[in-house]
């Protein structure tokens, strides 16, 4: 009988989920990945996530559906465009339009369910809020009031087996995280950032999430395996 903890580990398919799951495998745990197809203009990322997910030998991956372009409000959910021009340049309060209406909450939430029902008291997710586009839900305030409300929310939380929301990431930098997959020995040119495909298979290069993962490489001194239709 394997002894070893479970782990549910949200595998988006981009660099930050693909570190924070080996992270998990590191400490010693075996990985549930969940991914989530909510319908995202990127939806080549899920090709991204089960690569991902292979290469770090989850024991089950499962992509659910959840369709989130049924309310929009987001660059990646609706007929808006991606901005090209910057980090954080768009949207109010430094927070751009890329920004899925309380995307780490709905994912947190499914994860929590699947946690709970597998018998697993970690979750795994990749946030980070250093180099970042500004996302409420990937601040640590945010993290912690999660863990806490899983706490009250559940079963195994009321009857005192409490879950741990672990975000390995949370204060590293882009460049901290290529450091950390080089470490891993991972092979980052698995995963996928960019928010705005280009034919051809290839990353924008422009949108907020290719400037940070290039700048990220850049900064770590890692030759960046990505391949880009404009250079970011």
């Amino acid at each position: 009988m394997n002894t070893q903890p479970l782990a549910v580990v949200l595998v988006s398919g981009g660099l930050d989920s693909m570190v924070s799951a080996a992270l998990a495998r590191e400490a010693g745990y075996r990985l549930l990945a969940l991914s989530i197809d909510y319908n995202q203009r990127h939806r080549v990322e899920l090709a991204a996530a089960r690569r991902v997910a292979t290469e770090l030998g989850a024991e089950r991956h499962v992509v659910l559906p959840l369709d989130l372009s049924a309310f929009g409000g987001s660059a990646l959910t609706d007929d808006i465009d991606v901005p090209k021009d910057g980090v954080g340049a768009e949207g109010q309060g430094g927070i751009p339009v890329t920004y899925v209406p309380a995307r780490n909450t709905i994912f947190l939430s499914l994860a929590l369910g699947w946690s709970e029902a597998a018998g697993a008291r970690d979750l795994f997710i990749g946030v980070n809020a250093l180099d970042y586009s500004g996302y409420p839900d990937c601040r640590p305030e945010f993290i912690h009031a999660f863990e806490g409300l899983a706490e009250l929310a559940t079963k195994a939380g009321v009857e005192g087996a409490p879950f741990r929301i672990r975000a390995p990431l949370q204060h590293m930098t882009k460049a901290d995280i290529a450091r950390e997959g080089a470490r891993l020995g991972l092979d980052m040119g698995l995963s996928w950032s960019c928010y705005d495909p280009a034919p051809g298979g290839l990353h924008c290069g422009l949108c907020d999430s290719c400037r940070l993962r290039a700048k990220g490489f850049e900064e770590a001194g890692i030759a960046d395996p990505t391949r880009y239709a404009a250079k970011p």
